[in-house]
């Protein structure tokens, strides 16, 4: 099987305020108006991409483009660039909403460095940071260390015609707009940000210790907990804030591949909670995609109640709609089965024409009456162990969370006292454009 190397680049190295949704996107595309040339904002009609369009290139990762520079002036490329740290499917839905504006998309990530400066200290380091980018299917490929003010420079050097972001924004440590110089000069697009998810409500989620808040986000103390912890001395930023995330059956076929196993294809089932999709999930899926030349890996992916049942405390972080789009965002996975059987039965491997079955080196629970969930595949000798080499858990993330938790605190209230500082200045300036 060949191997492409994915292709890295090192870079440089109060007054009342609207709260209505409406109200505060008239201000802020008032606002932009003065540093873009260009009057559109593509609100993208979300075609999905297949997750192994790169298939042929045995290791499915983001790799150097191959073609001549005339095929790529026919390219539209893209640029977008982000801290990326805890990513989740809300980061993943802005790279394949970007994705679906062009051909190519570069993304560039932030070092530990520039984060700690700008807003505060990332949860993962920057290596981690750049295999989880690298891991979400719609990513072409990737540039480390990315400067953290987006630049005419820095998208003529990757020779991309524009840069896409979500429609929040994105503040330096004095409080400028990062992509201010891209929006005056037309090279700006921008892209829905995905309602429900952020990580500051999934840092809340982590130091909030509950055993229901995956299942009952309304419970006051969850939502006194989190209106604290992302609200600043002067209000409720409307893109740092907590909402709550309600899947639909279109944001699943968004992420889907949609490609069935074809004939020649090796099946392999991988089973569990997969929460909080972290680089210990990617790095064990990337050696399952490497154990067939063909293949179609199918995740499994438990019940909240089940989760909670062999993980205890206040596990799942993320409920099973949150995690099905995190996994299916993965460039490794083909398919994802909802509630899956905690037991690998003879009627699941019949079903999905199972040739293999794996499972990591974390612990393997018993069933609720004591017996092994792996007994069948095992029976069968289709059961395979595998060691990623990275023993990272969802456990070691939650205490990296705690053990920071001022930090993160500190972190999230500055973030979104800037944010408030620029709604009232876009405020005044629709004010006294009226």
């Amino acid at each position: 099987m060949t191997h492409r190397p994915r292709k890295t680049v090192q870079g440089h190295g109060v007054r009342s305020l609207p709260s209505n949704p409406d109200t505060i996107n008239r201000i802020k595309n008032s606002f932009f108006k003065e540093f873009s040339n260009s009057s559109v904002r593509e609100m993208i009609k979300n075609g999905h991409h297949a997750a192994d369009e790169q298939r042929g290139g045995g290791d499915c990762k983001p790799a150097r483009s191959h073609c001549s520079p005339e095929k790529r002036k026919r390219q539209v490329r893209l640029w977008c660039d982000g801290c990326y740290d805890m990513v989740h499917y809300g980061h993943s839905n802005q790279l394949r909403q970007a994705k679906g504006m062009g051909d190519y998309l570069i993304v560039g990530v932030h070092t530990d460095a520039e984060i700690s400066k700008h807003k505060g200290p990332p949860v993962f380091t920057q290596e981690e940071r750049y295999k989880m980018v690298g891991a979400i299917k719609w990513v072409d490929e990737i540039v480390e260390g990315a400067p953290y003010v987006t630049t005419l420079e820095t998208l003529d050097k990757f020779n991309c015609d524009f840069c896409v972001h979500g429609d929040d924004i994105t503040l330096t440590v004095d409080g400028k707009d990062t992509y201010e110089e891209v929006k005056r000069m037309g090279r700006y697009r921008e892209c829905k940000r995905t309602q429900g998810v952020s990580t500051t409500d999934l840092v809340g989620r982590m130091l909030l210790m509950t055993k229901s808040h995956h299942s009952n986000m309304d419970n006051p103390d969850y939502q006194q907990y989190t209106d604290n912890f992302g609200k600043g001395p002067k209000g409720h930023s409307p893109w740092t804030g907590v909402s709550q995330f309600l899947q639909t059956s279109q944001k699943i076929i968004q992420f889907a591949s949609g490609k069935e196993p074809q004939p020649g294809d090796t099946i392999i089932y991988v089973a569990g909670a997969f929460d909080l999709f972290h680089i210990g999930h990617v790095d064990f899926l990337s050696m399952v995609y490497k154990l067939a030349e063909r293949p179609y890996v199918i995740v499994g992916l438990h019940f909240d109640q089940e989760v909670n049942r062999y993980k205890g405390k206040n596990y799942p972080i993320m409920n099973v709609h949150e995690r099905t789009l995190s996994v299916l965002a993965c460039r490794y996975v083909s398919e994802v089965v909802i509630g899956a059987p905690y037991a690998v039965t003879k009627d699941l491997l019949d079903h999905f024409k199972v040739d293999m079955v794996c499972h990591g080196m974390t612990k393997v629970f018993p069933d609720k009456d004591g017996s092994d969930p792996y007994a069948e595949p095992r029976k069968r000798r289709i059961f395979k162990s595998i060691d990623s080499g990275n023993n990272l858990t969802t456990d070691d993330i939650v205490q990296r969370i705690i053990a920071n938790r001022l930090q993160f605190e500190a972190r999230n209230q500055k973030k979104e006292a800037k944010e408030m500082a620029v709604i009232e200045a876009m405020k005044k300036r629709e004010e006294s454009a009226d």
